[in-house]
């Protein structure tokens, strides 16, 4: 049984190519999804008013083997050539796993654990009441409770993976790693 692959990559872009840089990375991230084994693109840009020009890209795969047939697909290769007179350095990978792949750092080191499972469960506990209010009134009797809990349990899953963590890890990062070395 192969386990979901995720894959934080870090690149430092020159300031006079940003704009260009992220509209490439947009389109990019786009077509990249419609690869096999492709499940998921997640772009991370500097906070505003940072001065840094980190950009992070956090890429899922359904399995070790598709992670890297994709890195050797012509998509891939077309796009660092083409990025290349944009970027300072090399990119930089690292594999996560569990919790931290929620929260990728652009230096490559994760969080304190600790600060990853108390904004997860500030996401989970809202979500967690919110979406069965939502939809038991919508399914009602009408489905067996088993089902009725798996598509509350996908309603959930769906909400926070899409909506409620991004926005959470977006607005918590100077909290979740702070630049000048505080916990």
């Amino acid at each position: 049984m192969s386990q979901t692959i995720h894959v934080a990559i870090t690149r430092r872009v020159q300031k006079e190519h940003a704009e260009a840089f992220e509209r490439d990375l947009a389109e990019f991230a786009r077509r990249s999804l419609d690869e096999p084994g492709a499940l998921g693109v997640h772009l991370l840009r500097p906070a505003p008013g940072s001065g840094s020009m980190e950009y992070g890209i956090l890429r899922s795969f359904a399995s070790e083997a598709d992670r890297e047939a994709f890195y050797r697909t012509d998509l891939y290769k077309d796009w660092l050539a083409k990025v290349e007179p944009m970027v300072e350095g090399k990119p930089i990978y690292r594999e996560l796993g569990g919790l931290e792949a929620w929260f990728p750092h652009p230096r490559g080191a994760s969080p304190p654990r600790w600060k990853m499972a108390l904004l997860t469960w500030i996401a989970v506990w809202p979500v967690s009441m919110a979406v069965p209010a939502a939809l038991v009134p919508l399914l009602g009797e009408r489905l067996p409770r088993a089902l009725a809990a798996a598509v509350i349990a996908a309603g959930i899953v769906v909400t926070l993976t899409w909506a409620v963590m991004p926005l959470l890890v977006k607005l918590a990062a100077p909290w979740l790693n702070p630049t000048n070395g505080d916990p």
